[in-house]
């Protein structure tokens, strides 16, 4: 019982600092979303363009048997979620990744609780839920195929995958 209190204690303050940290300034007209902030930097903002961002970054990466998202990734997160603000037409699939220890079901568990998390964080900054589906792969869909922690740390993850 207390460990759900905590985890939901921790969801609820994670939620508020992610709403608190807006990345589109308050004098600035927010319609574009992204869109106009990308414009302002001459970043190309179009995931299914090579030099884009949105196609470079795709992946959250996640600590050992956590699917908390680090605080080096919420700009990763934020990104995705003012394009996807922008472009309510475009749907994403989100699929939760693990390393391959541990048993398939937990796993397949751990990689959905991942992909969730992101979803999430997504609708927290405005994403409608209707644009996301969150998915598993469990530890079937590796990045590093050795046995190494920097392996193992590439494949815990949940990719943010633009649909056409």
């Amino acid at each position: 019982m207390s460990s759900r209190i905590t985890r939901t204690l921790t969801i609820a303050a994670f939620a508020a600092s992610l709403a608190a940290c807006s990345s589109v300034p308050l004098d600035q007209n927010g319609a574009n979303g992204a869109g106009s902030n990308s414009a302002s930097a001459g970043q190309i903002m179009d995931p299914f363009n090579p030099q884009s961002p949105l196609a470079q970054q795709r992946s959250v990466y996640f600590d050992f048997n956590s699917y908390t998202i680090p605080e080096q990734y919420r700009s990763v997160v934020e990104m995705h979620s003012n394009y996807l603000t922008g472009h309510p037409n475009q749907k994403v699939r989100i699929e939760g990744n693990t390393d391959a220890r541990g048993s398939s079901e937990y796993n397949l568990a751990l990689g959905q609780r991942r992909s969730d998390a992101v979803a999430r964080a997504m609708k927290l900054l405005g994403v409608n839920a209707n644009q996301m589906e969150a998915i598993s792969y469990g530890k079937e869909r590796p990045k590093a195929q050795g046995n190494t922690e920097a392996d193992y740390a590439e494949n815990r993850r949940a990719d943010i995958d633009y649909q056409r």
